[in-house]
């Protein structure tokens, strides 16, 4: 029987600092830009609900997408377990 490991990706830290130092420039950026914009409060009000709705589409969105990714890196381990497991079990020289 073969013994694989899976091998678990992981971000660096330095990789991860840059996507939260990203995430809050571009918040600040559109935060000020809604803010300094010449419109009234209701068209400040309406940017700033699309912006949030689109910031958390987009979190719904990254986590559907890792766990569609988890579930089928589990799926795959399970079924290399079952043939593995098969495989072992199989004996070539027995009389069917």
């Amino acid at each position: 029987m073969s013994e694989t490991t899976s091998v678990k990706q992981q971000s660096t830290a330095a990789f991860y600092g840059q996507a939260v130092a990203s995430f809050g420039v571009a918040m600040g950026a559109v935060t000020l830009g809604i803010y300094f914009i010449d419109a009234n409060a209701w068209v400040r009000g309406f940017l700033a609900v699309g912006v949030l709705y689109l910031v958390t589409s987009c979190f719904t969105l990254a986590k559907v997408v890792r766990d569609r990714q988890e579930a089928g890196q589990l799926i795959s381990r399970v079924d290399q377990a079952r043939l593995e497991k098969i495989l072992a079990e199989h004996d070539p020289f027995q009389k069917l």
